[in-house]
């Protein structure tokens, strides 16, 4: 029996009911799918399975994102308890949940959101091969992104793969669709049964981290400052959604709707994430560890697990770059100019393979995305969606002057920085660096 399962009772069994499965839309408002569940006329089932195929690879008991999942579902646990319902939870392998689901003669639809990392669409299809054995449709909406797959496409009918000319076309469809926020019918019938509780942390060795998780709200008055501030790690001038966009604990439309009236440069970055979201889907090789631009798969690493170690602990002697390693390690988030600074450094100064970077990354990051991740990554490498030659390295020294010239930032985090020590304890001189990768770089993408 999994974890979290229990049959419906004989009277319920007699009902035909849907399920709604949450996955990347941890919301009750403005949730495509949920939306649609709803308007089906049948009683909606909500259904949210902790995956043992994810959750077995995170490092226990500490993982924040656990946490925050948690959190948001006993939120939309104790609302739906108005309603006489519930989140019906599980623990355990998708596919055997839907496969004891699949056998209560009453299930007449599972509806749920579209995801589009490898292992999901994956997942999604043995599901809906399970549940079409036993004639249940699958039905899936788009809802954590505007505009998904090929849906924007160049002249020649391509996938883009610079973001300028890929942003005007997003912006130009974006004035000729209707992206309005998904409400709810009139009546509204969820499952009415005696809802359990949520599986605790503990009993799937996790544990409450005492994180404070930053809110959902977006402040008006900051997006409209944030093109000017929005480097400068130093100041509260980001808004902090990262996270609540990659569980879905708000909606990209009220989030597109605040940057169209506030800031087209937050709207851009909203565009980024879907940019990096079409590259996963249209180059799946991107996320099996693949360069997007094959030849620099040929670059020799250095990969020296004693530097690595250096920069995973924030002591390269460098104080920005180790200011956000630490700041990372410490809470689960690192400012975006910062994530910059800090990828190109172990990539360009330190000739580690992006793919180690990407990994820590993947391992502490509150908001990991695999699509931003990767694009990340591999623009910082020089590998992926860039029309930027592979020889841009930043100097940490000019980024520190530019972004934080009075050291608050550093400060906060390094606060041994002006130390003789610290300063002489240096992993690797720039100058030394910039020019041994440029010649590394050169000779391997010769000829390319």
């Amino acid at each position: 029996m999994l974890s979290g399962f229990s049959y419906l009772t004989m009277m319920e069994q007699k009902k035909s009911f849907v399920v709604f499965w949450f996955r990347r839309d941890l919301r009750l408002e403005d949730n495509s799918g949920l939306a649609e569940a709803l308007a089906s006329g049948l009683p909606v089932l909500p259904v949210f399975i902790f995956d043992r195929s994810i959750l077995d690879f995170l490092k226990k008991p500490d993982d924040r994102r656990v946490e925050f999942i948690h959190n948001a579902l006993n939120e939309m646990h104790r609302e739906l308890a108005a309603f006489k319902s519930g989140i019906r939870f599980f623990y355990g392998q998708p596919e055997e949940v839907f496969s004891e689901l699949a056998a209560d003669p009453g299930l007449k639809g599972v509806y749920t959101n579209h995801d589009y990392e490898p292992y999901a669409t994956g997942r999604d299809k043995a599901v809906a091969e399970i549940l079409g054995t036993k004639g249940i449709p699958f039905r899936t909406f788009k809802d954590q992104v505007i505009f998904e797959k090929e849906e924007i496409l160049s002249g020649q009918g391509l996938p883009y793969t610079v973001f300028t000319p890929y942003s005007k076309r997003w912006k130009a469809m974006l004035r000729e669709s209707d992206y309005k926020p998904k409400t709810f019918p009139a009546v509204v019938h969820w499952l009415s049964w005696k809802a359990e509780p949520i599986i605790s942390l503990e009993e799937m060795g996790f544990r409450s981290t005492g994180s404070e998780f930053s809110p959902k709200e977006i402040s008006t008055e900051l997006l409209r400052h944030y093109g000017e501030r929005r480097d400068f790690p130093s100041l509260p001038a980001t808004s902090r959604l990262s996270v609540h966009l990659r569980f879905g604990t708000i909606s990209i439309r009220r989030c597109v709707d605040m940057g169209l009236k506030n800031s087209e440069k937050w709207l851009d970055e909203l565009i980024w994430r879907e940019f990096y979201m079409q590259v996963l889907w249209n180059s799946p090789q991107v996320g099996e560890g693949k360069a997007f631009k094959a030849p620099y798969d040929r670059i020799p690493w250095r990969n020296n697990e004693d530097e690595f170690q250096r920069w995973c602990e924030g002591r390269t002697g460098y104080p920005i770059v180790d200011a956000g390693m630490r700041e990372l390690n410490e809470t689960g988030f690192m400012h975006n100019r910062v994530r910059m600074i800090t990828a190109s450094f172990l990539v360009k100064h330190l000739l580690i393979d992006w793919r180690w970077g990407e990994a820590y990354f993947a391992e502490k990051l509150l908001d990991f995305d695999l699509a931003a991740n990767n694009g990340g990554w591999q623009w910082a490498a020089g590998s992926g969606c860039d029309a930027a030659p592979y020889f841009r390295v930043f100097n940490p020294v000019l980024q520190t002057q530019k972004f934080d010239k009075e050291l608050r930032y550093i400060k906060k985090w390094v606060p041994e920085y002006n130390s003789l020590s610290y300063m002489q304890n240096q992993v690797v001189q720039h100058e030394f660096a910039r020019e041994r990768v440029l010649r590394v770089y050169k000779e391997a993408l010769q000829g390319a």
